[in-house]
């Protein structure tokens, strides 16, 4: 299947590894030229030459997307080096674990900051190019937790829902331009970030990261962990020409996990 983004201008953020870079490297197979954004240089630069070695085009930038300069220097840069935005996938790390009474103010300011501010911020900066061309592809990586809230997550559970609440409101706004905005909820995916919750729970609760693994595999229809290309296959098709009359959905790739019927 043509999925239509050859040559297509892509922002991928968090892409060095783990989910941004699965969605980086499923869009460049299709054909996308990338802007990829994380604050590790030198795995960002490792990922970059890797990706630019298929033969699409690529523009690293270190930012830290929680900061509204930076995602302002990240769009006109990339803008700069490659054309109008004409896919954004938003995707920042997940705020620290732990129960209501162990976060300050600031982590629940930093976890804003983080998720929904850079959220927020990146649309501002890529719709007007996107209202002008009448096309865009707003993708928006959230997590499982909007629809069945994650014991442990609080931060994580509050905020991202708010993303949720963002994004089908603007989805609204900006379907009449040929604009579509879409959430996709990562289940228990074979990651760093899931090794440090992994970790987190076998501190807590006095067993192997092992047996917490094990823990969510059985909880798991499907039996298994995901993997970052199964989000990244879905990423890529509503980023494409393909999922022109899908907006304000979000969607899980969670093997079953979630119990809820919508």
């Amino acid at each position: 299947m043509d999925l239509g983004l050859q040559g297509r201008v892509a922002l991928v953020c968090a892409s060095s590894r783990g989910l941004g870079r699965a969605a980086a490297e499923a869009l460049a197979a299709e054909g996308a030229d990338l802007i990829l954004c994380a604050r590790g240089e030198s795995d960002l630069a490792a990922t970059a030459a890797d990706i630019e070695a298929t033969g699409v085009r690529v523009v690293p930038i270190v930012a830290d997307l929680s900061i509204p300069a930076e995602v302002e220097r990240v769009v006109t840069t990339g803008c700069e080096a490659l054309g109008p935005i004409e896919i954004l996938v938003t995707n920042t790390g997940g705020p620290p674990a732990g129960p209501f009474e162990s976060h300050s103010a600031d982590d629940w300011r930093r976890a804003v900051e983080q998720n929904l501010d850079s959220v927020v911020n990146l649309c501002r900066g890529v719709l007007p190019a996107m209202k002008a061309a009448r096309f865009g592809r707003i993708v928006n990586v959230t997590s499982i937790a909007v629809k069945q809230p994650v014991d442990g997550l609080i931060l994580s559970n509050s905020v991202r829902a708010a993303v949720t609440g963002f994004a089908k409101t603007l989805a609204n706004e900006v379907a009449a331009f040929g604009i579509t905005v879409n959430n996709v909820l990562p289940g228990f995916t074979r990651t760093g970030r899931l090794e440090v919750l992994a970790g987190r729970i076998a501190e807590d609760q006095g067993v192997s990261e092992a047996e917490a693994f094990s823990t969510w595999e059985t909880e798991i229809p499907a039996g298994r962990l995901g993997e970052p290309c199964e989000l990244a296959s879905l990423i890529a098709f509503l980023a494409s020409d393909r999922a022109s009359y899908i907006t304000g959905t979000s969607i899980p790739v969670d093997g079953g996990w979630i119990k809820s019927l919508l």
